[in-house]
């Protein structure tokens, strides 16, 4: 089941009735509006310009979705390749003309290296979980030429967790870390199965980044906890 890449299809090919529905085990229901994924760079937050400023080079945009960002750094005269494991996005991303598009998981892809790899959107959360990020962050360098850089941004969602009276916060006791999240989704009566989600505070990433021979940069804060971050490869 595509949940994701339907609602994008459906959306691109003119279908829009209604938006994505998303539960997580925040107790928390959301929405994603479909026209928010499709938005220009105007429209875009200030993170995600910053980012595709910065980009250079060959770039890879992993979870591209209805690709976006592709799309703009394609314009921009890029070569850029947009990744998704969704059927759906990337069918989306073919009809919006984006020449180069791949089907795939991050962690099964291994075609090429690139000078830019770029996860926006919180693109970290692919991890998953914690346990995960070593090995997720191991398979990024395979993919890095030998200058390149990762581009990424993501929130730490500590604010969330009810604060106490000394001023720290009521976290689970059942998770090794509070950053990771399980979601569904929902579109037209169709939900998808659960996934694993990761939200990274900024020590996290730092510290991540540095077991895996990394260098971290914080490029730039958000309004709302959230940030972007620059890792290349340690020389």
């Amino acid at each position: 089941m595509d949940v994701f890449g339907d609602a994008l299809f459906d959306y691109q090919r003119g279908s829009y009735t209604e938006d994505i529905l998303t539960n997580s085990s925040l107790d928390e229901e959301d929405v994603i509006p479909l026209p928010y994924l499709f938005r220009n760079f105007k429209a875009m937050p200030a993170l995600e310009q910053k980012a595709l400023k910065l980009c250079r080079g060959t770039i890879l945009d992993i979870g591209c979705g209805a690709g976006s960002h592709s799309l703009y750094l394609q314009n921009k005269g890029f070569e850029v390749t947009a990744l998704d494991e969704s059927k759906g996005a990337i069918e989306t991303c073919l009809l919006r003309g984006i020449e180069k598009c791949i089907q795939s998981d991050i962690m099964h892809f291994t075609a090429g290296q690139f000078d830019t790899l770029l996860l926006l959107m919180n693109g970290i959360g692919l991890a998953g979980e914690l346990k995960s990020l070593g090995k997720f962050l191991s398979h990024l360098k395979k993919l890095l030429k030998p200058k390149g850089q990762i581009l990424l941004d993501s929130s730490d969602i500590i604010y969330m967790f009810e604060e106490d009276d000394d001023g720290g916060r009521w976290l689970p006791a059942d998770q090794e870390y509070y950053g990771e999240v399980s979601f569904t989704m929902s579109y037209k009566g169709a939900k998808s199965k659960p996934f694993s989600w990761l939200y990274l505070d900024q020590n996290t990433l730092q510290q991540a980044a540095y077991v895996n021979d990394l260098n971290c940069e914080i490029v730039s804060l958000g309004e709302h906890f959230d940030y972007l971050a620059r890792l290349s490869l340690l020389t």
